[in-house]
């Protein structure tokens, strides 16, 4: 399910919005050309709090004519969120520019 704010709108990592169902986050605007797609693989416990150890980064085609093998265009794994996020918003500034 998505976490939404008060006022009805998606939560917003440098202005695109992010979409969490489960252990998967979508960054960036379906009515785009691409989106980005986080996996959440592996969690470690620091102080009680659950935080994402190991993620996949997927820069994917959000075109539904594409078969879902050819949709993904980019794939990596980083070790944390934030580094996840942050390639994340590097190739999706870069794919949506060019």
């Amino acid at each position: 399910m998505a976490e939404k704010k008060e006022n009805g709108s998606f939560f917003t990592y440098k202005g695109r919005p992010l979409v969490r169902c489960k252990d998967t986050i979508y960054y960036g605007s379906m009515s785009d050309k691409f989106i980005i797609k986080l996996d959440i693989k592996s969690k470690k416990t620091s102080k009680d709090l659950e935080l994402a150890d190991r993620v996949t980064v997927q820069l994917m085609y959000t075109d539904p004519s594409i078969r879902s093998r050819k949709q993904i265009v980019k794939s990596s794994e980083k070790n944390g969120l934030y580094l996840a996020l942050d390639l994340a918003d590097a190739w999706l500034e870069r794919a949506l520019a060019g």
